[in-house]
């Protein structure tokens, strides 16, 4: 993927608070070596494409915050591409910044958009189907997103219902389904025309443009109206004054709900969203009791189906009696919970604020 014209975004402004308490607010998901490899979750999607697309054309998009975090994890990457958000305001703006701020600088620019916190194993097999969907997006002016099978009824993902009665690799998009209760979700992954919409997009920075101009006219106004500064002395100045002005909305309620120029592209590429403590024990290995260890090897577990992160290399985990556990050491909290009502880590997380614990944040 050497074209000139081919970008890419990674978006790593989130919080990641499912993740806590590893994931903070000032150290977020997408800067952890959440896996235990060496590197951090950013690092390993920067490096999945860095051999792929020229490194001028890589674009990290984050909070202001986290700039220097970027910085400090990708030293090869030109500070002015890292785009900083001002404010947190969901992914349809900053995909709208980023698109008019692409656009600016090449009018023919393609835009390859994806997670800062996604697993990829089969990465020959996802590079292929990114290069698929680019040779689409040039030839048409189509909005491409890239869709997993789904291998069980989760009720924690979109969905995307595609036209299968063809077989070309590109589908067009029917509609689109938010996260449905079990019982649809049960029916969804029996039929075979339904995909987990994964939240990476391809297409041109002109069409996504045209796309909210007709789907989200408001966004689109707000950033039209700072094209003179993009990429200028002046842009910083007019985002900090404009952006934390436009709605929270994702670029799926914006958009892609709306538009009918959609399609997607079946993704057998190994995938995980890393959303949660179960979906990392979902991939990790396992020892003899189904438990995963992460950040230890010294440990003695009489423990079944438990997902234990040490804070500590050196420290020695004892446990005993615990069966589907989350147990995470980190710093200043110590979470023991259980793992099928995860879901709850979240609610916990947003009461901090009110009640005035905001050093767990």
């Amino acid at each position: 993927m050497n074209n000139k014209h081919i970008n890419l975004f990674i978006m790593a402004g989130g919080v990641g608070s499912r993740f806590w308490p590893k994931s903070r607010n000032a150290f977020p998901k997408q800067f952890i070596d959440i896996l235990g490899t060496g590197d951090s979750l950013l690092q390993l999607t920067y490096n999945r494409f860095k051999d792929y697309i020229n490194n001028d054309n890589i674009h990290i998009v984050t909070n202001q915050d986290y700039k220097q975090l970027v910085h400090e994890q990708l030293p090869n990457l030109t500070v002015k591409n890292i785009i900083c958000e001002p404010s947190r305001n969901n992914t349809a703006p900053c995909i709208a910044y980023s698109a008019f701020k692409l656009l600016k600088k090449d009018p023919n620019a393609i835009m390859i958009i994806v997670p800062s916190d996604h697993l990829i194993l089969k990465e020959s097999a996802y590079l292929n189907i990114i290069q698929d969907a680019v040779n689409h997006a040039m030839k048409s002016n189509v909005l491409v997103t890239l869709g997993i099978s789904p291998t069980r009824p989760d009720t924690g993902y979109g969905y995307i219902q595609y036209d299968a009665s063809d077989n070309e690799k590109l589908h067009l998009v029917k509609a689109f389904h938010e996260k449905p209760q079990l019982e649809l979700a049960i029916k969804y992954i029996e039929e075979p025309d339904f995909l987990w919409n994964a939240g990476m997009f391809i297409w041109k920075a002109a069409d996504i443009i045209e796309a909210f101009r007709l789907y989200s006219p408001d966004i689109y106004k707000l950033f039209d109206s700072g094209f003179e500064y993009y990429n200028t002395d002046n842009e910083e100045e007019f985002i900090n004054n404009n952006y934390p002005n436009s709605p929270n909305v994702s670029i799926d309620y914006a958009v892609i709900e709306k538009a009918t120029n959609v399609y997607t592209i079946p993704a057998d590429i190994g995938w995980s969203d890393l959303g949660t403590w179960n979906s990392l024990y979902e991939i990790s290995d396992k020892d003899n009791n189904n438990n995963v260890l992460i950040g230890t090897n010294k440990y003695e577990i009489n423990n079944s189906n438990g997902c234990i992160i040490s804070a500590s290399a050196e420290k020695l985990v004892i446990i005993d009696g615990l069966d589907d556990y989350i147990i995470v050491d980190d710093d200043n909290v110590l979470l023991i919970h259980k793992k099928n009502r995860e879901q709850e880590i979240k609610t916990i997380v947003n009461s901090f604020k009110d009640k005035g614990l905001n050093e767990y944040l």
